[in-house]
């Protein structure tokens, strides 16, 4: 066990197969950029998040919360949420652009995030930029707008949200 909790081969095994289902969710949303009608593929994007959302969770159990692994769960618990969300956006070119790039963003960051899993939490959540919450906020306003029907996926309320956000001390 490492000071932390965690076995260091344990954490580089999650680490190795997140940052190969990190990629596979950048590949998936460079190839539906600006092509709303790829829209559904936003529910396979939110499986594979899902995945690392739920290896960070289950993992982040063993640790301090100070651990990055916190940070990474929470920040793929939004990714996951919006796009499942996402995937049920129809005749709005706007909003699934956004979304899009939204989470492409969002991708690259715990990309970013898996690179320096050294660090504290504290430390990293001063790399989240206010660009991504008001981002985030704009969406899940339309969201809400929209109020459709989900299937296949869980909506965060905007409760849920700002808790979320507030941990990654973006609120």
């Amino acid at each position: 066990m490492t000071e932390q909790g965690i076995d260091k081969t344990i954490l580089d095994d999650f680490t190795k197969e997140s940052l190969i289902l990190i990629d596979e969710c950048l590949d998936l949303l460079e190839s539906i950029e600006e092509d709303p009608s790829e829209v559904g593929k936003l529910s396979d994007f939110a499986n594979r998040i899902d995945r690392v959302m739920g290896g960070a969770k289950s993992l982040a159990l063993l640790v301090s919360n100070e651990h990055p692994l916190h940070l990474i769960g929470d920040y793929c618990a939004i990714c996951k949420s919006v796009g499942y969300q996402g995937a049920q956006i129809q005749n709005n070119d706007q909003l699934y652009n956004v979304v899009v790039a939204l989470l492409l963003d969002a991708v690259e960051m715990t990309k970013d995030l898996f690179s320096e899993m050294d660090k504290t939490a504290t430390e990293l959540k001063k790399k989240f930029s206010t660009t991504f919450l008001e981002r985030l906020k704009w969406i899940s306003f339309q969201y809400d707008e929209l109020e459709k029907k989900r299937s296949g996926g869980e909506k965060l309320q905007q409760n849920e949200i700002d808790e979320l956000l507030a941990k990654l001390g973006l609120s």
